[in-house]
């Protein structure tokens, strides 16, 4: 009897556990957007209360959301949009065909490592931007250009996650594989590349949030679409309201696309979850 009535109250206490739990997933999330709401109602509302800035008032939340609807259902929105996700998709793209190889030939030679480190160090703290007049005298379209800065941005970190992963592997592994008849190509096929997936998805989420920022600045160049061009057109008409909203705009997307990044890497992960 005693047995039963321990069981049953864990049972509840687990019970009370997993809701409160859930509870706090929910609730949490909304105290966080409920305060970054707050703070930039603040903002708003000083910036509105000081006649020399007075112009810059539309950037508080209530025109900034009015203006994000209005886009949305002109599809305005979706037309900035399209364009700068092509650039940043072919950017981490190109950024997957370089970075992959030569972090997988990182991990495998430590005497490419060590030739590579000091020149990898010191191209990955240039700024991309510093990139911006050679890729506009490199390529012929301003596309092109674009492409090329995000792409500079965006291969270090799948470079330093794959070549950590692949050092990360357990050598037994590679020795299986070795005795099943695994050589070269045929071995990073089925034991490096599986093993290294979830460093990989890693590295593109950070290019991610790395490519995202490069592309508003980006997007300054020659180009008459896109979501930086969008914001450096609200800017120079003194639309502060549609400024603002692009801005929730390019947030909302890049938190969507790190999303579905995130649960590509966790259906990747071959380490079971805690």
């Amino acid at each position: 009897m005693t047995n039963t009535t321990g069981a049953a109250l864990l049972e509840s206490s687990t019970k009370r556990f997993q809701f409160n739990f859930d509870w706090m997933n929910f609730l949490a999330p909304a105290i966080g957007i409920g305060a970054l709401l707050a703070l930039w109602s603040l903002g708003g509302y000083l910036i509105a209360s000081d006649p020399d800035l007075q112009s810059f008032a539309d950037f508080a939340p209530g025109p900034a959301l009015v203006a994000l609807e209005g886009l949305l259902r002109s599809g305005e929105a979706w037309e900035a949009a399209v364009p700068s996700l092509a650039r940043v998709g072919a950017g981490l793209a190109f950024s997957l065909v370089l970075g992959v190889p030569v972090g997988l030939a990182l991990g495998v030679w430590p005497w490419f490592e060590k030739a590579a480190r000091l020149p990898f160090q010191l191209l990955r703290m240039i700024s991309p931007l510093a990139w911006m007049p050679i890729a506009v005298l490199a390529f012929p379209t301003w596309d092109g250009a674009i492409v090329f800065l995000i792409t500079a941005a965006a291969v270090w970190p799948i470079v330093f996650a794959t070549a950590a992963g692949v050092k990360r592997i357990d050598p037994a592994w590679l020795i299986a594989g070795r005795t099943h008849g695994g050589r070269g190509f045929g071995l990073a096929r089925r034991v490096i590349l599986p093993a290294v997936a979830p460093d990989i998805l890693t590295g593109l989420r950070l290019s991610l949030g790395v490519a995202w920022i490069v592309l508003v600045p980006a997007e300054y160049l020659g180009v008459t679409s896109g979501l930086g061009y969008a914001i450096n057109d609200a800017r120079d008409t003194l639309s502060y309201d549609i400024l603002a909203a692009f801005v929730v705009l390019i947030g909302m997307i890049g938190f969507g696309l790190d999303f579905i990044l995130a649960r590509a890497l966790r259906r990747a992960s071959w380490v079971p979850s805690a």
